[in-house]
């Protein structure tokens, strides 16, 4: 009997068993959070100021304007033009695709600042419980963390979990930009771990950043840890449903347009990332290059080339990914569609022999991270496949990273 023999009814109760896994592996391997959400959004009423406000007596654009021209605007005016709208509406101008990186990492550190006030407010706030006292002071050592001088704050939204990006290197001078895009149960107190750091967006990017400086030294990259998106949190069906993703898909095009210059730029997208990336595949630029999954549960798609992008595409996963027992399939808007590493996907699978378990694809010394780092540097042929056959390799141009023999 063939699946065209079952009726549509059967194969979604046969189904339920197996997506049932999906959602007793999320309960079990740490991906559950409680998360609360709190109003005004600060980043709504920002925008909202912005949209009444005027610059040289001429109103502001749209804050929705497509990312060229807000450039164009932002190009138009004087130094102290541009630094007097960072102050006063920081935290629309922190998030704004087509603004100036640098006038981003300013404006973001003042908006920073102004969420470090507010959860220092909550700490001391008695009608709060113990545990929302506790909760603000965290994510008061979180903010304090992101506003130290040698960091990079791209994006920052401080409602509800946060959203938070971060850029490792010289973004406006780059030769390559790759983007990291994680999974589940990212927000602004998981952006980054003192333990399992290798599991959070900035120890990902982070060791990222390094594998490729070791890869090519003389070639200029930059790596962002783009935590900026609504992630699914704890058991329930979001992770299971590509709702968050529609949305993250989105973002994720619309920082992709706005970043400057014209250099290519790679996506490492983890697990539910993967949904993410593999939903905004069609829209992005070409100056995608690269779309990299690791752990992936799906990306909406039955074969690679659905994704109908110009961008390679690659997967891998470890041996001992819990991920690869979860159904790969999708059926009512449930599941994410067959498995990237399968045979008949057709995506260029890499070897992932030395990584360890669901998170473990970006710690130093795997294969796993090197192979991230030779695409991230352009170094396509220096990558291993999966299997003997080297079909990973097949019809590629031999391309090689500045600085590399």
């Amino acid at each position: 009997m063939t699946s065209f023999d079952i009726s549509p009814r059967l194969n979604v109760w046969r189904a339920l068993p197996a997506l049932a896994v999906v959602f007793v592996m999320l309960a079990t391997t740490g991906w559950t959070a409680v998360r609360h959400q709190r109003h005004p959004a600060p980043l709504e009423a920002s925008l909202a100021a912005w949209e009444d406000g005027r610059v040289a007596g001429k109103r502001l654009p749209d804050p929705q304007s497509a990312p060229t021209r807000l450039a164009r605007f932002f190009a138009s005016l004087t130094d102290a033009q541009r630094l007097r709208l960072a102050e006063r509406y920081p935290l629309a101008v922190g998030n704004m695709n087509g603004a100036p990186v640098e006038l981003r990492y300013r404006a973001n550190r003042i908006a920073l600042a102004e969420a470090r006030e507010t959860e220092l407010r909550r700490v001391h706030d008695s009608r709060l419980t113990p545990a929302g006292q506790e909760q603000a002071a965290r994510r008061m050592d979180r903010i304090e963390a992101l506003m130290r001088p040698d960091r990079h704050i791209l994006a920052f939204n401080p409602a509800g979990a946060g959203r938070v990006a971060e850029v490792f290197g010289d973004l406006r001078h780059a030769e390559r930009v790759s983007v990291v895009v994680p999974g589940v149960d990212t927000e602004l107190l998981t952006f980054q771990r003192s333990e399992r750091r290798y599991s959070a967006p900035v120890g990902m990017a982070k060791s990222l950043y390094k594998a490729q400086r070791r890869a090519a030294p003389a070639t200029r990259t930059a790596v962002i840890a783009w935590a900026d998106y609504t992630a699914p949190s704890g058991l329930g069906m979001d992770a299971a449903t590509a709702m968050r993703a529609e949305d993250g898909a989105d973002r994720l095009d619309a920082m992709v347009r706005g970043l400057p210059g014209l250099a290519p730029v790679s996506l490492f997208c983890h697990s539910y990332g993967s949904v993410v990336c593999g939903l905004a595949a069609r829209g992005l630029p070409e100056r995608v290059s690269d779309i990299a999954v690791a752990g992936s549960p799906g990306m909406r798609v039955e074969h690679a080339s659905h994704l109908r992008t110009t961008a390679r595409v690659w997967a891998m996963r470890d041996a001992d990914d819990w991920i690869q027992d979860v159904p790969h399939l999708e059926l009512g808007g449930l599941g994410h569609g067959a498995d990237p590493v399968a045979d008949g996907f057709g995506a260029r699978v890499l070897s992932a022999r030395d990584a360890k378990g669901h998170a473990g694809y970006f710690v130093p010394g795997t294969d796993s991270l090197r192979n991230f780092a030779e695409i991230g540097v352009g170094a396509y042929t220096a990558v291993s496949c999966a299997h003997r056959n080297d079909a990973c390799h097949a019809g590629l141009s031999g391309t090689t990273p500045t600085g590399r023999a």
